[in-house]
């Protein structure tokens, strides 16, 4: 496996030191990257030691090496998986051809956008991210925020790196307008809606790690199948540390849930709000905001683009080599929900213009197995209440169901009612008021806020009770 040059000024694994040109190129993009960080990264954490893991090699277990640095020293860096001799294109119009190492030039402009919107959403979280330290509930979390915040730094200089590599001068300002898009700003806003949308709370945060980081899973594993093998090999290494990501959104839900049924379990008579707990209908209702706007994140249903990304051999389906016999699919469809009149029925679709839709069912499946952990933890508590998720057409932005007043459920209905009853659905301005009384710092070692329960173990073995931040 290939060792990691952590003697560079930028460590990497793709011998850097050797192409001069690229490195002085990456070097005057580095204060560039280190100021954004500092302007738009954690605030008011900057000089604090946190005990983070560093890529040292890109194998499965060399990447992961555990010390304490301050985050403006984190070795940011370029890693990409070894390469695969002989590897071939292994889907669409150019299946069973050699791999591209090039940028085909006829491909150049969609390329570049692919890994332009791809990186775009890394810094947004961070920048959504970036007062959640204030009201960290324990030092395990606020350690684990600080680890997703520069993992989405390094998943920038991979995008970057692509950029600078592969698609001279414009992608140098690509990479320069990367840093220059705020989240949630009206005039330079983030690219994808979900990047653009507040996260100023825990559970917010959670919700984002579960569902949000996991359309960028999905939108990885469908780069990391690409016939242009350098964004493949990224791809690859990314989905190594987006893992940990969704693993804090698991968890930190699954906490929530469990601290809820502890309140209740205390006072059955009582509403776990009245003893300062997340009760379990409003944990729904953030299910079904992040949810929702995480769907979106696929694009339309029915897309041409996505038909030619796959026919180009750009953007394949996710483990396109493992799950899939037909790599080519001229004749295969695919069954895609639609409205006709007030009621769903399914459209074959063409398989290539539904990869949008493919991609998006295997999400919705693996969101599934999360939600079945937490509505287990609500059973063994001995309660009736059952977490769901939302049926794909709900609160959609973007699509063939967007702006379709669909219920929860899956029901078309008025627009007047849909408006009525929206909050029973999603979170209300004082649903988020409330939500936001709780978040009170908790920075001692070994303790935890009152609304959500301990981890069930620590980080790399260490206790809960372990300082993972030194204040």
């Amino acid at each position: 496996m290939s060792t990691v040059n952590q003697y560079d000024s930028i460590p990497n694994n793709v011998d850097l030191s050797s192409d001069k040109k690229l490195q002085r190129a990456l070097e005057k993009w580095q204060p560039d990257f280190l100021k954004w960080w500092t302007d738009m990264g954690p605030e008011g954490f900057q000089q604090d030691q946190v005990y983070l893991r560093t890529a040292i090699s890109a194998d499965n277990d060399g990447w992961a090496h555990f010390d304490y640095v301050k985050m403006p020293d984190y070795r940011w860096g370029i890693f990409l998986t070894d390469p695969e001799p002989d590897r071939k294109i292994g889907f669409g119009d150019f299946a069973a051809e050699p791999a591209w190492q090039q940028v085909p030039g006829e491909h150049r402009n969609v390329l570049k956008r692919l890994i332009v919107t791809q990186g775009d959403t890394e810094p947004a979280s961070v920048e959504q991210q970036r007062l959640l330290g204030k009201t960290a509930p324990s030092l395990y979390d606020l350690r684990n925020l600080f680890q997703v915040n520069v993992e989405e730094g390094r998943h920038l200089w991979a995008m970057v790196y692509l950029l600078h590599s592969y698609f001279g001068r414009d992608g140098r300002e690509e990479a320069e307008a990367l840093l220059d898009r705020r989240s949630g700003n009206p005039d330079r806003p983030r690219i994808l809606g979900a990047f653009n949308e507040p996260v100023e709370d825990w559970l917010s945060f959670y919700m984002f790690t579960y569902f949000t980081d996991r359309d960028g899973k999905y939108q990885l594993l469908s780069l990391a199948e690409s016939g242009f093998d350098p964004l493949a090999r990224t791809c690859r290494f990314m989905l190594t540390e987006e893992a940990h990501h969704m693993f804090v959104g698991e968890t930190g839900v699954l906490r929530v849930v469990q601290r809820a049924c502890e309140l209740m379990k205390e006072d059955p008579n009582e509403n776990p709000r009245a003893r300062g707990g997340v009760d379990l209908p409003m944990v729904q209702r953030y299910l079904n905001q992040w949810f929702s706007v995480s769907l979106d994140l696929f694009g339309g249903e029915i897309s041409s683009n996505a038909a030619n990304y796959f026919a180009a051999g750009l953007k394949g389906r996710a483990q396109e080599q493992k799950k899939y016999e037909d790599h080519v699919v001229l004749d295969a469809v695919y069954g895609v929900p639609t409205l006709e009149g007030d009621r769903f029925v399914t459209q074959d679709v063409p398989m290539r213009n539904a990869m949008n839709t493919v991609l998006r069912d295997a999400y919705v499946e693996d969101c599934q197995r999360g939600v079945d952990k937490w509505n287990k933890a609500i059973e063994e508590a001995g309660f009736s209440y059952r977490l769901s998720l939302p049926h794909v057409a709900f609160h959609r932005a973007i699509g063939i169901y967007a702006d379709q007043p669909v219920t929860p459920d899956g029901k078309l209905i008025a627009r007047e009612e849909w408006d009525r009853r929206r909050d029973e659905w999603l979170p209300t301005p004082a649903d988020y008021e409330y939500v936001r009384s709780l978040m009170m710092p908790v920075y001692e070692p070994g303790r935890i806020a009152n609304w959500i329960a301990p981890p069930s173990k620590g980080i790399k073995g260490l206790p809960f009770e372990f300082e993972y931040v030194k204040l």
